[in-house]
């Protein structure tokens, strides 16, 4: 199993980002598909998760409104939309899959919102 996220960077206050996370190794259209959030010096955070086939998704009260996550099956890619970027929203991001009694993680794509 292999995760691996892009498109992180520096983004000013009140911008956009579209985080991007490429799987392999497993049946990627058969896995609930979750992100999550460390910010330096506090516990990982679970921002959105999102169902094998896209019917249902969940947000982190925090991020509800705001970012938005969504996949592509044929492309084994889910992505975090995330818009109008607050500087609490600065920290690392993860993409995440529990599989058949595992936990994979991606290495982490750093978001920085300046202001």
């Amino acid at each position: 199993v292999q995760l691996v996220e892009s498109g992180g960077g520096l983004v000013q206050l009140g911008g956009s980002l579209r985080l991007s996370c490429v799987a392999s190794g497993f049946a990627f259209s058969s896995a609930f598909m979750t992100w999550y959030r460390q910010a330096r010096g506090t516990e990982r955070e679970l921002v959105a998760t999102i169902t094998s086939d896209s019917k249902y998704a969940s947000y982190a009260d925090s991020v509800k409104g705001r970012f938005t996550i969504s996949r592509d099956n044929a492309k084994n890619t889910v992505y975090l939309q995330m818009n109008s970027l607050k500087t609490d929203d600065t920290a690392a991001y993860y993409c995440n899959l529990r599989w058949r009694g595992s936990e994979y993680w991606g290495q982490g794509t750093q978001v920085t919102v300046s202001s």
